[in-house]
């Protein structure tokens, strides 16, 4: 976020390595660690929702398919690679509601002081969600919903279209047998991780822009479209890849862990189907 939102029409870019010094050297180790305590509370019920979410859209879209048959559960119903992307993308609807707020919040706290040495406003996530309830109520802790979906819609098109395809692909390689079959520990967390990579490379410009948005001070846009108007003149297209690096460091570990836990989530409660 620090690098998403630091200025570059008046110097460079700053580096990954380089924020991470310039960090360490003036908040300590719990300045790189800044932010976290939102998405630690919002993780869990966030993916829940999303995998949720994403059986609700396979569902919605084999119900509009015109060629399905009802075999009254006597045959599986195989879906294409595209049904499976706009499921992925119906799967960022009621995401969105935990979403927004959690990325609001955790970026308020990781830009705030902004490693200059200046006054913390915030005292931890729950002093910043007050606060920042006291300057607008409800739409000043959802600002930027439109926004996240902007970017979460693609998102998960290309994180769950990109994790079917992987594992099939697995699959073909491995010589399994997807009806009977099931990948390794390892060939899931390959599948997941690259399906990470994929959806942040996707995503990254309008989290550049989502990031700006929801940290600028009240008034400062009037949208997010005013945000890529201002990005453009001032820094230029390349500024909407900023922080790709980071963001791409950690896609891969920490989405083969997302997914490799949700496969094995889904063997353990297997008997409640």
């Amino acid at each position: 976020v620090r690098i998403q939102t630091a200025a570059t029409s008046t110097g460079p870019a700053p580096s990954v390595f380089g924020m991470l010094r310039k960090t360490f050297a003036t908040e300590g180790i719990r300045g790189i660690y800044r932010g976290v305590s939102a998405p630690v509370f919002a993780t869990s019920p966030m993916f829940a929702v999303s995998f949720w979410g994403y059986d609700m859209g396979k569902r919605i879209v084999q119900t509009v398919d015109s060629t399905s048959v009802d075999t009254n559960g006597e045959e599986e119903y195989h879906f294409t690679l595209q049904q499976l992307c706009v499921a992925g993308g119906i799967s960022a609807l009621p995401t969105t509601a935990i979403m927004a707020p959690s990325e609001r919040l955790k970026c308020l706290l990781q830009l705030d002081s902004n490693s200059t040495g200046g006054t913390k406003k915030y005292n931890g996530l729950v002093d910043c969600f007050r606060k920042v309830y006291a300057e607008g109520g409800i739409r000043s802790v959802y600002k930027g919903t439109v926004a996240t979906l902007i970017r979460d819609v693609p998102g998960t098109i290309a994180w769950f279209g990109t994790y079917e395809f992987a594992k099939k692909e697995l699959m073909h390689i491995q010589n399994i047998d997807p009806a009977t079959g099931a990948l390794s520990p390892l060939a899931v967390l390959t599948a997941g991780g690259i399906a990470g990579v994929a959806c942040w490379t996707v995503s990254i410009p309008a989290d550049v822009l989502k990031s700006r948005f929801q940290t600028a001070p009240p008034g400062m846009y009037t949208g997010i479209m005013d945000v890529y108007r201002h990005l453009m003149k001032e820094e230029g297209p390349m500024a909407l890849f900023k922080g790709m690096r980071p963001a791409l460091i950690r896609a891969f570990p920490a989405n083969a862990a997302c997914f490799f836990g949700m496969e094995m989530s889904k063997k353990a409660f297997a008997f409640m189907d």
